[in-house]
């Protein structure tokens, strides 16, 4: 595979954010990410570049051929074991000041004033089937449309809910530079890390907290090296890795060489 221009410095998140403050990350003064920002070059970038949207546009258009039966399948799967919705639709933000509606097929029981990240107290809503769609990513298929419009792309940061973007408009400002996307960099090397930890979590209050003080701030991170780097090759590099992990199940996560990890353990 071609070098996508990471160096080992950039892919190695640290994941000690515990003493991470709120008023800390807001101010874009959380542990490494202030580096990121004033050298993402984010300004030079248009948020949707006419090479990555002809590259989305087309690849969209020959995966319909394929998958549509596919989505029509699973839909009528859903009909019948679980009813309506089909679909999970949810705001997102596709950048600072405007937002749109999220596709996926649903997984989940209904529960009125659901929201925020799913920890280890959603677990018991998440149907049978919908741990397969989970599993194997087929709940993400209707976000084709969504990439179709225009209001996301297959890689980019995943699209964040309106109070986070609200809540450090700073460093989003930055992030969604980029247009949101199905899977991406962040997904790639911190998605596996991030599920362990919330499955940790029994309450809303627990997850949310975990979420905010441990996965946020490297996730930040990780979409601001992207930034750095983006491009076509390298958006076909963290496709490609997507789809090797979700067929073999295992976490190809970049990693920091050994020989740095041993320097670090000997010290």
């Amino acid at each position: 595979m071609a070098s996508t221009g990471l160096s080992d410095r950039d892919v190695t998140i640290h994941h000690n954010w515990d003493k991470t403050q709120e008023h800390r990350l807001a101010a874009l003064r959380a542990p490494g990410v202030g580096r990121f920002i004033h050298r993402s070059g984010a300004d030079e970038f248009n948020p949707m570049p006419l090479s990555k949207r002809v590259f989305d546009v087309a690849l969209v258009l020959v995966l319909l051929v394929p998958l549509s039966l596919v989505m029509f399948t699973v839909a009528l799967i859903l009909l019948v074991v679980q009813g309506r919705p089909i679909f999970y639709s949810a705001q997102r933000m596709s950048a600072p000041s405007r937002s749109f509606t999220q596709l996926k097929f649903r997984t989940m029981l209904l529960q009125d004033g659901d929201f925020g990240a799913t920890g280890a107290h959603k677990h018991w809503r998440i149907t049978p089937i919908g741990h397969f769609l989970r599993r194997t990513r087929i709940d993400e298929l209707p976000q084709l449309f969504n990439i179709l419009k225009g209001d996301m792309s297959f890689v980019g940061p995943r699209p964040p809910l309106r109070e986070y973007v609200e809540r450090f408009p700073a460093i989003y400002t930055q992030v969604l530079k980029s247009r949101p996307g199905v899977t991406g960099l962040a997904t790639l090397i911190y998605h596996r890390h991030e599920d362990k930890i919330l499955a940790r979590c029994t309450s809303a209050e627990a997850t949310e907290a975990a979420y905010y003080r441990r996965c946020l701030p490297a996730k930040l991170k990780i979409d601001l090296i992207y930034q750095r780097h983006r491009n076509v090759r390298m958006d076909i590099w963290i496709l490609w890795h997507t789809i090797k992990i979700v067929i073999s199940r295992r976490d190809e996560r970049p990693r920091r060489r050994r020989k740095m990890s041993s320097r670090r353990s000997a010290g």
